[in-house]
């Protein structure tokens, strides 16, 4: 993992800043432009890390929850196609489901406590369940996709969740806190777009889900180089 791949997250951190300040000073067309560069710094960037190991499961997972996660963004550019972007953050994060399960050691895989589970996770179901209860009335024909969309998001926390002391420290929090804002950020989403909108929606939601990201790949990161 050598310094000069920094690069890439330097055009990650540009694009963001230019995405935030085009949404704050109400330059929207010139998201077109700056959006889709926040992940393609992250996707270059996990690609030159993990070349080494290109060919495992583990990499291809995340690659494709990232590039799914660039369709997404693109796709959302257009109302019109929310149900296509939609889809393919659903794709996005089951890639991630995989991928935090493999990024564990392997002789910590035993059998699980589904009890005990249920409540570490219960917080995770009842942010999940109150952000339901408010959008239900507005869901209208898009409530199908949006509950299995709430099912595969919450998968995708708890699975995060689940990797608690099965792996280094650092990537288990990195990964976890990436994992809660990325639900955050959706959340904000679904209550801006079906229940009541706000001013700060935008900006609460671009910032929480470019700092998800970026943390799932440092916590995979972490872990990558904790197994060297």
């Amino acid at each position: 993992m050598r310094d000069r791949n920094i690069i890439w997250l330097y055009v990650f951190l540009a694009a963001t800043i230019a995405d935030l300040t085009f949404m704050i000073s109400g330059e929207n067309f010139n998201r077109f432009f700056s959006k889709p560069l926040i992940l393609l710094g992250l996707i270059l960037y996990f690609f030159r890390i993990s070349r080494t190991i290109s060919s495992t499961i583990l990499t291809k997972s995340i690659l494709g929850a990232l590039i799914f996660s660039w369709l997404g963004d693109i796709l959302l550019l257009w109302p019109k196609l929310f149900v296509y972007g939609l889809g393919s953050f659903l794709i996005a994060h089951i890639c991630y489901i995989i991928g935090f399960r493999l990024a564990q050691n392997s002789d910590q895989f035993r059998k699980p406590d589904f009890i005990k589970s249920f409540f570490y996770n219960l917080p995770i179901y009842l942010g999940a369940s109150l952000v339901f209860y408010f959008i239900n009335p507005g869901l209208g024909s898009l409530k199908i996709p949006v509950i299995a969309y709430i099912l595969v998001i919450v998968g995708m926390v708890a699975t995060a969740r689940d990797r608690f002391k099965k792996c280094n420290p650092s990537s288990f929090w990195q990964v976890m806190i990436g994992a809660s804002l990325f639900f955050i950020s959706d959340g904000i989403i679904a209550i801006s777009k079906f229940y009541h909108d706000f001013a700060e929606a935008g900006i609460l939601i671009m910032g929480t889900y470019a700092t998800a990201q970026l943390l799932i790949v440092m916590g995979i990161r972490s872990y990558l180089i904790a197994q060297k």
